[in-house]
């Protein structure tokens, strides 16, 4: 606001026309109903053109005094128009004054706020005030808003005390309610229920909304006697809990493993009237899951169930981590199957989560698969007719797929798009990428955070940092702010490079931002400065972490024990793991291996021992690290006895190696033995070094471009005098497929039988299931009836892949030949297999073989797929035959 009552007023002319007093009456009156309207920004272009038209200088500051004393806040505009006038009635002094005291500041502020430096902002906003100069009621609301938004806390409740003491305004109710919905968000709860008592003094209305985000807030600091409290205060208020309040408080019981109050709390919702949401058991099950009760979550799905509640894809995307965990891999696949009858379309966090089941290299065929669940529930799609539209191409499959769900469903196309961009960034096809992301965009459909966080990722695995960023800011620019994800990512991969400056550079960045890094930021840092030996450093950003409020968990504990032990300092390491349990943070299998192995390295074996006992005690079991550390410790003292000892208990405890480990096992035993004169162990040396050269082979082959060492290896293997049998030819031959490799998978299999190394069933198996997915129809045959003339048969895999590259090739008699075949070895085929049989029997009008089909899978309790049964309703009422459909009133069925 200006004080006109210091400025020089001119006085009117009487030669001024009624018509131009009339015309600024109008404009005075029409300024008001655009106030009144709520159209400031209007009123305020209106003001600022009567200024700029004045005939006289008294008449602009006459329409800047109707401005002040309405409330309305000059522009910028205005106040160039004003000191405009003043000059040109030769005020220069006033004009310079009013320059300097009102429109710098401004101009500042507007350029502040449009690059986002609220930091800055607030620094002039302080300078002002102390100066007396009053600012716009609109700069005071973006400065307040962008200081809360940014987390710049501290800095807004400065601010909100500066307005009330200094510039006498009332803070309105938006500004106490963005004010604590920051101040919650940022872990600041005691702020936030101070700020809650100042608003009730000052008569503001606290809605149950603002309770719950304060009980949320007490839980998440696991404070729950403090959320209960806040509760029990809302009650008193007048206000029902609701379901958002009451799964607040579920949350926060079952998170900290009390899930007899978890059932307290969803039994009184049901006393009180407040039906229990899918959110509700969702919580549950995933805390049933994270404390590995995966039984009892199955039990809350059976409940949610029983209430008629359709579980979401969040609860299955939990269970089938857990199932997976667990290795229960048959009741994965039977829950997968599971949601997808019941009509659940998958996302792009199911397809993580089930990408990280397959290994390396698989992830666009898990794309392809999760894409065709999408089309089947999401749009109605019947994927079996994939096979007439395309090649068989998987990239083609795929982009029949997102046209499709593009067409039929748009609003499921933004999943979809994310889906497949993910995949692509998995396999590092950068350009592929970026290339899908352009024709999302162009479609009209924008990438989330998940999809950026995924390219972020992949460009730092190609070491292009600088891309990175530049689409960090590209994000920033599209108001799309980068989450904790991102950050971890950057910190995360300049760790690994050893770039710890540009690591922290980040993390420096995530506090002028307002983003609070989270356990898994501290946890790469203080990893990265483990391994350069900063100890000292390492245990500074431990202690930070522990001072902003985080609560390390069972990773972030092993790395800093890991990271004692590799700077020899195991005293502190034993300590640290002791604090650790006495946080009730419990240590898993890896964290006692790294203690364990570390402890051993640093010749304190028995008290290594000790912990052993211990982590047995515990029902866990050492892991492959372990042995393989204790096996090359124990070899290198030359206690070979112990050392084969290890390795006969990962036997038996079906612990597999990796190609690392089997490395460092065969150098340990070889190296050792090969000192050995006795005869005894000459034989057991050869026992030993067949089974550990044939266990490292089969590592190679089924690595993507390790096929020329597993033929080194190959050769070593016969340097050394072991000869390849039908367990070596077949690694080779099943890593050649891996590889897609099939003609030289055929010439060695051709070699074993020139060799004289007779192929066994297994063998058989592995050429024709590679044989079948690579599209090799015919080879395939051949191969099936060679394998029927020596007496072996297909396995139920190795049945299925034919079965399905059959009915690709719509060859309907072989495969219906194949389906009984199946059923006399008493083989079910999967799912996909006989609905795609079933469909193409019936486009080819073998009504008679379908039902044969039909009869036999229902008898199994396996009832065709939706459109499946559409189909065959259709088919068969158009063709007027008879059949029974009473199998379609089945409603809790597997596939």
């Amino acid at each position: 606001m200006i004080k006109t009552s210091t400025l020089p007023l001119d006085q009117p002319s009487s030669a001024v026309s009624s018509a131009a007093s009339d015309h600024k009456s109008l404009c005075f009156s029409l300024t008001e109903q655009l106030i009144q309207r709520g159209l400031v920004s209007s009123a305020q272009q209106v003001i600022q053109r009567l200024i700029a038209n004045s005939s006289s200088l008294s008449e602009a500051i006459s329409a800047a005094e109707f401005a002040a004393v309405r409330g309305l806040d000059l522009t910028v505009g205005c106040y160039a128009a004003l000191i405009q006038k003043l000059v040109q009635s030769g005020q220069t002094q006033l004009a310079h004054s009013l320059y300097c005291n009102s429109v710098i500041d401004r101009v500042l502020l507007e350029e502040f706020f449009a690059r986002g430096m609220f930091l800055d902002a607030f620094d002039c906003f302080v300078r002002m005030t102390d100066s007396g100069v009053k600012m716009d009621f609109w700069c005071y609301g973006k400065l307040f808003n962008g200081l809360c938004y940014r987390r710049h806390l501290r800095e807004a409740m400065q601010m909100f005390d500066i307005i009330r003491e200094k510039t006498r305004l009332l803070p309105r109710l938006h500004w106490y309610k963005t004010l604590f919905y920051g101040l919650c968000k940022g872990g600041c709860v005691k702020e936030a229920e101070l700020l809650v008592g100042q608003m009730e003094s000052q008569g503001f209305f606290v809605d149950r909304s603002m309770y719950t985000s304060l009980m949320n807030a007490y839980s998440k600091d696991k404070k729950m006697k403090m959320a209960m409290g806040v509760y029990l205060r809302m009650l008193k208020m007048g206000f029902q809990p609701d379901s958002y309040s009451c799964n607040t408080l579920i949350h926060g019981f079952v998170k900290m493993g009390l899930f007899d109050k978890g059932w307290l709390l969803y039994n009184q919702m049901m006393e009180q009237g407040v039906q229990p949401n899918a959110v509700t058991y969702h919580v549950m099950i995933s805390s049933y899951c994270k404390k590995g009760k995966v039984d009892c979550a199955f039990m809350v799905l059976d409940n949610m169930v029983s209430n008629k509640i359709t579980p979401t894809v969040h609860c299955y995307t939990v269970l089938l981590a857990s199932l997976y965990k667990e290795n229960r891999l048959m009741e994965v696949d039977e829950m997968y199957n599971t949601m997808l009858d019941s009509g659940v379309v998958p996302d792009h966090i199911l397809f993580f989560t089930i990408m990280k089941m397959y290994p390396k290299g698989y992830h666009l065929q898990v794309a392809n698969m999760i894409l065709r669940a999408i089309a089947l529930s999401g749009c109605g799609f019947d994927p079996s007719l994939l096979s007439s539209s395309t090649t068989g191409s998987l990239e083609e499959e795929i982009q029949f797929l997102l046209k499709e769900i593009v067409k039929s469903n748009p609003s499921l196309a933004e999943v979809a798009f994310s889906i497949h961009i993910i995949a692509l960034c998995e396999e590092g096809k950068l350009d592929d990428s970026l290339c899908c992301m352009d024709k999302m965009i162009n479609l009209g459909f924008m990438p989330s955070i998940f999809v950026y966080n995924s390219l972020i990722k992949c460009l730092c695995r190609e070491g292009l940092f600088e891309d990175a960023k530049s689409l960090i800011y590209l994000l920033q620019e599209q108001c799309i702010v980068p989450d904790q994800k991102t950050f971890l990512i950057m910190i995360n991969e300049y760790s690994k490079q050893g770039d710890l400056a540009s690591a922290f550079d980040i993390f420096y960045q995530m506090e002028e931002k307002g983003v609070k890094p989270d356990v898994a930021i501290y946890d790469c840092i203080i990893g990265g400065l483990g391994r350069e030996n900063r100890m000292l450093e390492a245990e500074n950003m431990f202690v930070k972490m522990l001072e902003s409020g985080l609560d390390p968990d069972e990773v972030a504990y092993t790395t800093m024990i890991d990271s004692y032990l590799k700077n020899k300092r195991p005293t502190e390491a034993c300590e640290l793991f002791e604090k650790m349990v006495q946080n009730a943070v419990g240590p898993s299998s890896h964290t006692y291996s790294v203690l364990i192995a570390g402890l051993v390295m640093n010749d304190m074996t028995d008290k290594g021992r000790l912990y052993l006992d211990r982590m047995l005690g515990d029902g866990l079991f050492p892991n492959v690290i372990l042995y393989t550390s204790l096996v090359k410790h124990f070899t290198r003292r030359g206690d070979f006895e112990f050392a084969f000892r290890l390795l006969d208990l990962m036997e038996r405890n079906e612990i597999e190696c990796d190609p690392v480990r089997y490395i460092t096992l065969v150098i340990g035993v070889c190296r050792g033995i090969s000192g050995r004169k006795s005869h005894h162990f000459v034989n057991e040396r050869s026992e030993r070094e067949i089974e550990m050269f044939l266990c490292l082979l089969n590592k190679k082959t089924g690595l993507p471009n390790r096929m020329q060492d597993a033929y080194d290896h190959f050769e070593l293997m016969q340097r050394e005098g072991f000869h390849p049998n039908q367990v070596t030819y077949t690694m080779l031959i099943g890593g050649h497929i891996r590889s897609g490799e099939i003609d030289h998978a055929i010439g060695l299999f051709n070699k074993m039988n020139a060799d004289g190394c007779t192929p066994d069933e297994c063998t058989y198996n592995t050429l024709l299931k590679g044989l079948c997915r690579l599209g090799r129809l015919l080879d395939a045959l051949s191969l099936f009836v060679a394998m029927r003339k020596r007496g072996f048969f297909p396995s139920q895999n190795c049945y299925d892949n034919l079965l399905m590259c059959l009915c690709a090739s719509c060859l309907t008699i072989s495969a219906f030949k194949i389906f009984e075949e199946m059923i006399d070895h008493d083989f079910a085929p999967r799912p996909y297999s006989y609905n795609w049989l079933l469909s193409i029997l019936c486009a080819q009008k073998q009504f008679n073989e379908a039902l044969v089909v039909l009869d036999e899978m229902l008898q199994r309790g396996k009832v065709p797929y939706k459109p499946t049964q559409r189909l065959l309703v259709e088919t068969f009422s158009k063709e007027k035959l008879t059949m029974d459909f009473t199998f379609l009133e089945t409603t809790n069925f597997n596939r």
